[in-house]
């Protein structure tokens, strides 16, 4: 049987209580999650943790029906779980990273006493905590959970890599949108509130 040991090198916990633990410290104590919880090279925790709430979230909107997925020969409950565990196991990690990668080299010549790629990828990971809530079919909702984890993102930047705040609300805004915006859709969920298109905005600005 397996089963969950202590994280050896000063990141977060394994196993379920850990995971719910730094979900509600994350969502309530950031900064105390950022400054205790992110290690070098202890990505796990954190890519467990993304992959978790990708799951709520894309199960949510199965369940609502705000999602539908390709039905593989005929048997759409099988079907539902492949795309789940691909969404979860596959997707999800590459944009992690890709994001994650994007970031580094935002920081890079901004950020001198930054810290490593690794701590950038548990940073993300754990600024989409509010994106569980991000599958419901209400979009004031998904607004409100894509922009804390937008602003949770700042606060780890902030933390992790030694920048103002203010700094790193800027350094992140591409990402941001890049995860939250996009990813988990809350451009979409905001065009559906307001009522505006993207090419509405731009035409005002």
């Amino acid at each position: 049987m397996t089963q969950w040991v202590e994280n050896p090198t000063g990141g977060r916990d394994r196993g379920p209580a850990a995971l719910a633990r730094a979900w509600a410290e994350v969502l309530v104590r950031p900064r105390r999650l950022f400054q205790s919880g992110v290690a070098p090279g202890d990505q796990a925790p954190g890519l467990v943790f993304a992959g978790t709430v990708v799951f709520v979230e894309e199960l949510t909107r199965v369940l609502t029906g705000a999602a539908a997925y390709p039905i593989l020969g005929g048997r759409p409950v099988a079907s539902t779980v492949l795309w789940l565990g691909l969404a979860v196991l596959l997707v999800a990690p590459a944009a992690l990273h890709l994001v994650a990668a994007l970031q580094t080299l935002i920081l890079v010549p901004t950020a001198p006493d930054r810290a490593g790629v690794s701590e950038t990828v548990q940073v993300i990971a754990y600024a989409t905590a509010p994106c569980v809530f991000a599958g419901l079919p209400y979009p004031g909702v998904r607004v409100a959970a894509t922009a804390y984890a937008s602003a949770l993102l700042a606060v780890g930047i902030s933390d992790v890599h030694d920048v103002s705040l203010a700094r790193a609300a800027v350094l992140a805004a591409v990402p941001a949108a890049l995860a939250f915006g996009y990813g988990f859709r809350g451009f979409a969920a905001l065009s559906e509130l307001t009522g505006l298109t993207w090419a509405d905005v731009a035409a005002v600005a």
